[in-house]
């Protein structure tokens, strides 16, 4: 069988996507301070922010509809598109002084909804580009290209933002521009014709697929939970280490040392999938993040806490592997991209939420109260994660094809 290294198709995929995860995320980190800049109002950054947010969960179930009902290449290259023209429509006001709210705010609602587009789309077209045996590496291999994707743009966002304002919408410009040029050569076996409904019914099919099956509503549960919690305590473990006087230097090597776990987490995560079955590559994480979590109490150095971090991330990709990989080989090729969109939605409503429950504890329970009532939240989930007999009786890898 042809290694991964070696299948084209995936590699085109795989490094377009690299770099586009670099333009973009050195502009979304750079996004709220242009704004700010241009401005002069704190507001006015959130707004951008959460209009980027809410576009993308907006487009989230109808991008998965589209998804299986257009060819899925192609809605990656519109999307990648209409974001490289987003961008440089920005850099081209920034740089002539000419930048406005309503225009920053168009171009967050473009980047927020195109994302909503392609990630169904590439999700339901993966299965199609690698084999059902190299599904779980590629997968693994997806998340890690999307937290050096993180670490590197977060880094090069602060850097171009200093050099010119406009300069990171310029780089991201750019950068989707190559994974255009790039997607252009990429090649997806089509899928079997399917039957076209009512738009609305094919999305209520989506759901209702999701929904209908309890292993992929239990690991849906799972995953937002996890996402749910572990955003909240990440802004309660900022608030913590800012009262301590941990310095700013070290909250940003915290951030980075916690992508790096994931890196590495993503990297095992392959071995790692085959060597435990899904119910324990389910609760490891559940279980390595309620020992983990109530050490931070004791922790007031920025170099331990991300070392905590690191180890606190290294268990999510087998964790997320395990489920995607399983979801996407039980889905039917026609229902995958609505599947996506549905569990997209999902992630990002608990994504969104947990900053802000994060928020309101770090306010009510101040010191290690916050920290501690969030690592309590995970042991209860954890508890119920393991002794749930949907997931205790999750099917192997061997039996899932």
């Amino acid at each position: 069988m042809t290694p991964l290294s070696r299948n084209r198709n995936y590699r085109l995929l795989w490094a377009s996507q690299a770099v586009s995860e670099v333009g973009f995320n050195a502009s979304l980190i750079a996004f709220p301070l242009v704004v700010l800049m241009v401005t002069g109002s704190a507001a006015a950054s959130g707004l951008v922010l959460a209009v980027d947010a809410v576009a993308q969960l907006l487009v989230g179930l109808p991008g998965g509809v589209l998804a299986d009902r257009w060819n899925r290449r192609r809605v990656m290259l519109w999307s990648e598109a209409a974001q490289a023209v987003a961008v440089a429509s920005l850099a081209v006001a920034l740089w002539q002084g000419a930048a406005t709210l309503p225009h920053m705010v168009a171009v967050a609602a473009v980047l927020g909804a195109c994302r909503a587009l392609f990630e169904p789309a590439e999700d339901a077209s993966l299965p199609r580009i690698v084999p059902e045996s190299q599904l779980a590496t590629a997968v693994s291999l997806n998340a890690a290209r999307s937290s050096v994707g993180q670490m590197a743009g977060t880094a090069l966002g602060g850097f171009l933002v200093a050099v010119g304002r406009w300069v990171p919408f310029a780089v991201d410009a750019l950068t989707h521009a190559l994974a255009f040029v790039g997607l252009l050569f990429l090649r997806v076996p089509p899928s079997p014709p399917a039957e076209r409904r009512h738009f609305v019914r094919e999305l209520l099919d989506g759901l209702k697929w999701v929904l209908g099956r309890p292993e992929m509503r239990v690991t849906a549960w799972c995953a937002m939970t996890l996402n749910l919690f572990f955003s909240a305590y990440y802004l309660v473990i900022i608030v913590l280490a800012q009262s301590r006087g941990v310095p700013l230097g070290e909250i940003g090597v915290m951030a980075a040392m916690l992508g790096a776990g994931g890196v590495v987490g993503a990297l095992i995560a392959p071995r790692l999938s085959a060597l435990l079955s899904p119910h324990q590559a389910i609760a490891g994480v559940f279980w390595a993040l309620t020992l983990l979590a109530p050490l931070a109490v004791f922790i007031s150095n920025g170099y331990l806490m991300g070392a905590l971090f690191a180890g606190m991330a290294l268990l999510a990709p087998t964790a997320n592997t395990v489920i995607t990989t399983y979801q996407l080989l039980r889905t039917p090729d026609s229902l995958r991209g609505r599947m996506s969109g549905v569990m997209n939605v999902a992630l990002g409503t608990a994504a969104a939420l947990g900053p802000a429950l994060g928020g309101v504890l770090a306010e009510l329970l101040p010191g290690s109260g916050a920290v501690l009532l969030c690592a309590g939240g995970i042991a209860v989930i954890t508890v119920l994660v393991t002794a749930h007999p949907v997931l205790r009786a999750y099917p192997r890898k061997d039996v899932m094809a």
